[in-house]
């Protein structure tokens, strides 16, 4: 779900008609994080959800879609859709062959080495399973998808009690690795009522052996939430791995959330505070957190307190670092050909587990030993992962188009799609359209949606090109609508920026052939929270860091204090006002 900005002017819900990626290889000056595009296929017979699973195929070249609420239509039975990224097109990969019902608001995680997708959890409701009638109930199930021959298990969780809106990540120890979950909700009375989950049960799965164990982590245990975002990294030596989470939405007193980062270590089941917002922050939830190297983007998202987004200038994406590289825990998004971007161990974690950043942790158990029944996690934890490399089941074309394909040649302007941000930007996708998700949902006009899904849909075929190049609009192709949302018009088309590179940009998404959109000043986004892109600040250690304007960008007059920050909207815990009347520059 979208909202335009200003929400004054356009009050309506409306939902995401769009397919978004971030470009990895970018990070524009002002902006701070990858620069975001919407010009991919998804036309209106791709169902709009919530809270569905993505499980990347970095081996495929593909995405899969699985579960969520349906948003307008009646649910269909569960499919399986697919998004194949080197023909921009969706493909309709049937139900399930097992009895699995369609989930949202799930513990998922994709695992592209393995070949595997998994679901702990999860709602069923009206709004996702065909014909359910009552009150929404969670699911105690773990679903597991195989990639390589599109089947299904479905087999019991940790327990019989059912859980939802929690967190599950994967972590490469063991020997085909471990599945880590934690928070969320469980309803443990066999009906809506729902209880937080304690952050401090986490619940292991050895994929190998198939078989769970419940461990209690101590430490600064954050408090119940729900609804927030997680990612892995570790070190070098694996002799630690690291869980960051960022947000959620909380319960009674916290309800309307939270703004704060923690880190969940392992094997020492340690919960270290990272950073947290001074005063009430900007709590946020429903959210994705998307880990590159050293470095999480978080994207997406509701806001509690706001109607607005905390960051247009950033279309409310944010960048951690991961390993404080930086010295604080946000920063701008550094890319690969800027500077390195592998992870390295915190001094937040060096300080409690031991060693130093490339790892040689000292604790390799919680300090009051592993609970009973879960001895064999010293044993996992004492191994390190060995998968074997998978094949692509399907002829994957080179960089030249010299393998070809079994269907279609690959076009110039999908190779350059492919080309920008590589697997990593199925990583940075968002259901939600970055940060203009409403937490109030407003009902629209239902829409009719076809089935089956045609296996190689002909609306979102990429168009051959030949010099020289000749455009012509696809049947049914995506065009954005009419007011054309202000966080989106100049930031995401190609033919709306200056910077445009057609080496980097697929060059398919010109079929609109729309006059260039001129820049303009646009209002201060948020005087009392932050102000992104400014002149006031400077960085503590480093001048050149000091923040420059750009003949890009308009200018503007503030109209009331504001306040920024060091080096990124969220990079400091100081801030300092900037004063009335003073010229700030933004996108």
């Amino acid at each position: 779900m979208v909202d335009w900005k200003p929400i004054s002017q356009n009050p309506a819900n409306y939902t995401n008609t769009w397919l978004l990626y971030n470009d990895l290889t970018t990070s524009p000056a002002g902006v701070g994080v990858p620069q975001l595009y919407a010009n991919l296929s998804k036309n209106a017979s791709i169902p709009d959800v919530s809270g569905g699973t993505l499980w990347a195929d970095d081996v495929n070249k593909r995405f899969y879609l699985f579960g969520g609420d349906y948003y307008g239509i009646t649910p269909n039975t569960p499919n399986l859709l697919s998004y194949d990224v080197l023909y921009n097109q969706w493909e309709y990969f049937g139900p399930p062959d097992a009895q699995v019902q369609s989930v949202s608001w799930a513990g998922s995680v994709g695992i592209s080495e393995l070949g595997q997708g998994y679901t702990l959890g999860g709602w069923l409701s009206n709004a996702s399973v065909p014909g359910w009638v009552g009150d929404p109930q969670a699911t105690s199930s773990l679903i597991q998808y195989n990639m390589n021959s599109n089947t299904w298990t479905n087999t019991s969780g940790p327990d019989t009690i059912p859980k939802a809106e929690g967190v599950m990540v994967y972590i490469p120890a063991s020997n085909d690795g471990l599945l880590i979950y934690f928070g969320g909700i469980t309803t443990p009375y066999g009906n809506a009522t729902t209880v937080p989950l304690d952050m401090s049960i986490i619940y292991v799965y050895d994929i190998q052996s198939s078989r769970w164990y419940t461990q209690t982590a101590t430490g600064g245990v954050p408090l119940a939430r729900r609804r927030f975002c997680g990612g892995a990294a570790w070190a070098a030596d694996k002799s630690s791995y690291n869980i960051y989470i960022y947000g959620g939405l909380g319960f009674g007193a916290n309800a309307t959330g939270f703004d704060d980062l923690y880190i969940l270590s392992l094997p020492s089941f340690k919960w270290i505070p990272y950073w947290n917002s001074s005063g009430v922050g900007v709590p946020h939830h429903s959210l994705t957190c998307n880990v590159v190297g050293g470095q999480m983007l978080i994207i997406g998202g509701t806001f509690p307190l706001s109607s607005d987004c905390d960051s247009p200038a950033t279309w409310g994406t944010h960048n951690v670092d991961l390993g404080k590289v930086s010295g604080f825990a946000w920063n701008s998004f550094q890319t690969n050909e800027t500077n390195s971007t592998s992870y390295v161990v915190p001094p937040d974690v060096i300080a409690v587990v031991g060693g130093g950043p490339t790892g040689g942790a000292k604790m390799s158990a919680p300090s009051g030993g592993f609970n009973a029944g879960s001895g064999d996690l010293a044993v996992y934890f004492g191994e390190k992962a060995s998968v074997a490399t998978r094949t692509p089941t399907r002829i994957i074309p080179s960089a030249t188009g010299s393998a070809g394909s079994s269907s279609k040649p690959l076009s110039t302007g999908a190779i350059a799609g492919v080309a920008v941000g590589g697997a990593f930007v199925l990583l940075a996708l968002a259901l939600g359209c970055c940060c203009f998700i409403r937490r109030h949902r407003r009902e629209i006009p239902v829409q009719e949606l076809p089935a089956p899904y045609p296996r190689q849909p002909e609306y979102s075929q990429v168009l051959p090109l030949s010099p020289p190049a000749q455009y012509t609009p696809v049947e049914n192709f995506h065009q954005l609508p009419a007011p054309v949302p202000a966080e989106l018009a100049e930031n995401n088309y190609p033919r709306y920026d200056p910077t445009y590179n057609p080496a980097k940009s697929p060059v398919y998404s010109q079929v609109h052939g729309t006059p260039p959109l001129q820049h303009s000043p646009v209002a201060s986004p948020h005087p009392s929270i932050y102000s992104h892109a400014t002149t006031t600040y400077s960085h503590p250690t480093d001048p050149s860091l000091t923040n420059t304007p750009t003949s890009r960008y308009g200018s503007q007059t503030s109209p009331a204090p504001t306040y920024a920050s060091m080096g990124h909207d969220r990079g400091s815990r100081t801030r300092k006002p900037v004063p009335p009347n003073q010229t700030y520059y933004s996108p």
